[in-house]
């Protein structure tokens, strides 16, 4: 049985972690954590999740949290991750990141720390993102230069990073396909006069509006055709569902860095 906690239980995502982990076959939820003043803290798990009681309350020192799991899941914030990585290192214990955002500093410590144990850490947990992924690089490998790569993606009005941490990744994987480094060849904003598209560049452009979960498209475009990959979340409970299942595989591997595409063996 493996012991799941959860960072940020309090969260929206987190209440759909919580859910998650209590309706998946062999694992258990252990603990859940919030910063402290949050109104989570000292309520059940259970009904924090909107199920009934499981004798198991929401803390405040995320100490606690690291001490009684195997692998905590974290989707919080970009310095707590960075924060709860260290806590990781220093008790020994997996962890399963989803959090976006991270700037250089706080890459830098998850990956740091992934040398001394085991770390899966995905901009979006979902199966079919995922999968998208790989089309995406596979895509972008056989299709020349000459069809140009944008990347669409719509969040919810609360979403205050952009792109998206799953849009920069589908352009991190059309560079990889075409075998550049994406910060040579994107173009984040367009305003004004740009000119002309340069033959290569990977553009991005991001909505914000409403209680949209997630929306990604990422269009290959040359003269006379099109192609189109498009995913959409229309529920949080696919990241929920994806993260369970990577904490089940991470679960007594070795230190090391993982991504989703390793959980679900397409590396």
């Amino acid at each position: 049985m493996i012991k799941i906690g959860i960072a940020g239980c309090g969260g929206r995502m987190g209440r759909m972690l919580l859910a998650e982990t209590l309706a998946t076959d062999g694992v258990a939820l252990a603990a859940g954590a919030e910063r402290a003043g949050d109104r989570a803290v000292g309520r059940d798990l259970g009904e924090l999740a909107g199920l009934g009681p499981v004798g198991v309350k929401a803390v405040d020192d995320a100490r606690l949290l690291f001490a009684a799991a195997d692998v905590v899941i974290d989707f919080s914030a970009p310095a707590a991750t960075a924060a709860h990585v260290r806590l990781a290192e220093q008790a020994g214990k997996a962890m399963v990141i989803g959090t976006t955002g991270l700037d250089a500093f706080e890459t830098r410590a998850v990956e740091e720390v992934a040398r001394a144990v085991p770390v899966v850490w995905a901009p979006n947990m979902s199966i079919g993102v995922t999968l998208l992924l790989a089309l995406v690089e596979q895509t972008a490998r056989l299709l020349d230069p000459s069809y140009d790569i944008e990347i669409l993606e719509m969040h919810h009005r609360h979403k205050v990073d952009a792109p998206s941490g799953t849009a920069l990744a589908l352009g991190r994987a059309a560079a990889a396909g075409r075998a550049v480094k994406l910060e040579e060849v994107w173009r984040k904003t367009r305003d004004g006069n740009t000119g002309a598209r340069p033959r290569g560049e990977i553009g991005f452009a991001s909505l914000r509006g409403g209680d949209e979960v997630g929306r990604h498209a990422v269009l290959f475009a040359a003269d006379g055709e099109q192609i189109e990959f498009v995913h959409k979340a229309s529920s949080r409970q696919v990241f929920a569902k994806g993260a369970v299942r990577a904490a089940r595989w991470l679960a007594g591997k070795p230190a090391g860095l993982y991504s989703m595409r390793d959980v679900l063996g397409l590396s």
